[in-house]
C-alpha cells in the first residue's frame, strides 16, 4: 500500500482515538461540539476517519514551546 493509500484510509472511531491518545467519547464531544478531526459520515450511525485528516489535525497542533499557540 502506497503513502497517499494509506492516508485516504478510513479508520473507525475506536482506532482515530487510538491514534490520537484520547477516548472514543472524547471524539464524539468534539464532533458534537467542534473542533475535533475531519470525520467522514457513512450513515446515520457510522462515522470514519481519513489517516490524513488525524495527521493534520496532529500537524496543526505541534507547537514547540509552551508560549506559541497552536495553528488552530
Amino acid at each position: 500500500m502506497t503513502n497517499a493509500d494509506q492516508n485516504s484510509q478510513l479508520v473507525d472511531e475506536r482506532e482515530a482515538a487510538s491514534i490520537l491518545c484520547y477516548s472514543v467519547r472524547a471524539l464524539q464531544n468534539w464532533r458534537h461540539r467542534g473542533g475535533g478531526p475531519s470525520f467522514v459520515k457513512v450513515s446515520a450511525r457510522s462515522i470514519r476517519y481519513r489517516r490524513a485528516d488525524l495527521e493534520k489535525w496532529i500537524a496543526d497542533r505541534t507547537v514547540s514551546n509552551t508560549s506559541q499557540a497552536p495553528n488552530t
